[in-house]
Order: structure tokens, then C-alpha cells, then sequence
């Protein structure tokens, strides 16, 4: 079976499926980072492409879930809410899908991750920015740079929850939001993605398999967010966003 997901071991199998459960679990309690707790743990044992390709499922199910769990209307809702956010990013996602083969994205994961680790480390020591309104340029700007290092990455997740947080969103309203967001990008992520090969017939297996295990911990992660307080989980989300900055900062300098 090792072989037949593209992995050489028993025990790169074994440590596949348990990165999944992580992923999901971490999912499930904050809304996000699933890709980059993928690209982290897979990146390990495989090569960077077939690690993208084998979160693309498991993030467009687990995205679903979570973007429907208080019910279409509220989905749709939330759509309507955030599309010049969703229009920008898109479009950008596609963009950048196309040169995931061609450039070196070292330079943009430091661009990316220095300043969402610092803003979510100041915030976590008291400094607590608010905007005074939303703003559909901000949101359309923050969109258009989380899609384009989504497209290439698989990871959009810093920007958007930077932005969420910014604006102080009630916690099941921006699971809601994250579930929305990230679930229409990854269907557009899965689509550019089927265009420039990296999803194809022998990637399948592995993104299949490892689907189940990323369902678990997305459920296990549900029940503990629905158990935590809305200052609770800002912490917790901002605990993961300096995780989720710190990582493209090595990312960045040691690829």
C-alpha cells in the first residue's frame, strides 16, 4: 500500500494519516491551518508538489463542512458579505496556480509570514488594532495576496484570519467566514490545479486516503471550538497564526 500512495514505508504511511488527524483537529478548533500543518508534515516525507496535491480533497470537504455547519442561508449570507474579499482572491488564486512551477516562492513566503506573525505576536502581548469600518479596498488587497500565495502554496490561510481578527468577527461567524472563503478557493485551488497536473490519476490514492483521517480530527476539533469562549479562541488564534508566520519564515529561508 506504501508504494501504491507514493510513500516508501509502512511508517511514512502511518505518519501521513496521523498528520491528517493534526491537521484536521487544529481545523476544527480555530477554522484554519490545515494546509500549512499539511505542507509541514507531507513536506517531510514527500516531494512538494505531491504534498500540495494530496491536501487538495481533505481541504475542500473540511472546508465545506465547516462553511455549512449553521446552514446554507447563513453560507450564502456570508458569501454575499465577503465578496470583494472572495472576487479578488480567486482571481489571483488562478493567476498564481499557473507559475507554481515556474517561480521561487521563497520571497513571498517571508514577505507573507514576518508580518503575520508580528501582528498576531503584538496582539497576543495587548495591542489589539481594530479597522473603524471595513473597507472594500482592504478586503479586496488582503483577498488578492491571500489567493495569490494560496494558488502556489495551498496556504491562505494567514492573511484572511489577520484580516477577521482585524475587524473583531464573532467566533462562529468567522468559522463561518473561513469555511466560505477557504471553500471556494479550494475548489478553484482543485480546479488550476487539474489544469497544471499536480492533481491527476496518481495523485488520487493518497489525497483519497488520507481524507477519512482529516474528517476525525476536523469532528474531535468541532466539539472542543464549540466548548471554548470567544476570548479563548482569539488566543488560540493567535497562538496558530505566529505558528502559521514562523513556518513560511522557514519556509522562506530554508525552503
Amino acid at each position: 500500500m506504501d508504494h501504491f500512495l507514493g510513500l516508501d514505508s509502512f511508517y511514512s504511511v502511518v505518519f501521513v494519516l496521523a498528520v491528517a488527524v493534526l491537521a484536521g483537529l487544529v481545523k476544527g478548533v480555530v477554522g484554519f491551518a490545515m494546509p500549512m500543518i499539511f505542507i509541514s508534515g507531507l513536506t517531510l516525507v514527500l516531494p512538494p508538489e505531491q504534498a500540495l496535491a494530496a491536501l487538495i480533497v481533505p481541504t475542500l470537504v473540511t472546508n465545506g463542512w465547516q462553511a455549512l455547519r449553521q446552514g446554507i442561508g447563513n453560507a450564502i449570507q456570508t458569501v454575499v458579505q465577503f465578496r470583494p474579499f472572495l472576487a479578488c482572491g480567486l482571481v489571483m488564486l488562478v493567476i498564481s496556480a499557473q507559475l507554481v512551477r515556474v517561480l521561487d516562492a521563497r520571497v513571498l513566503y517571508g514577505l507573507i509570514g514576518a508580518p503575520v506573525a508580528l501582528f498576531a505576536a503584538l496582539q497576543l502581548a495587548g495591542w489589539h488594532p481594530k479597522l473603524a469600518q471595513r473597507s472594500a479596498r482592504i478586503e479586496a488587497a488582503v483577498g488578492g495576496v491571500a489567493g495569490f500565495i494560496g494558488g502556489m502554496s495551498g496556504i491562505w490561510g494567514p492573511p484572511t484570519v489577520g484580516y477577521l481578527t482585524a475587524i473583531d468577527t464573532p467566533k462562529q461567524e468567522q468559522m463561518r467566514a473561513q469555511g466560505v472563503i477557504y471553500g471556494l478557493a479550494a475548489v478553484a485551488l482543485a480546479g488550476s490545479h487539474i489544469q497544471t497536473g499536480v492533481l491527476r490519476a496518481a495523485s488520487l490514492p493518497l489525497t483519497l486516503t488520507v481524507l477519512p483521517f482529516a474528517l476525525v480530527g476536523v469532528w474531535l476539533g468541532f466539539r472542543i471550538q464549540d466548548r471554548i469562549p470567544q476570548a479563548a479562541f482569539r488566543s488560540v488564534t493567535l497562538v496558530v497564526l505566529v505558528l502559521a508566520g514562523a513556518n513560511l519564515l522557514r519556509r522562506a529561508v530554508f525552503g
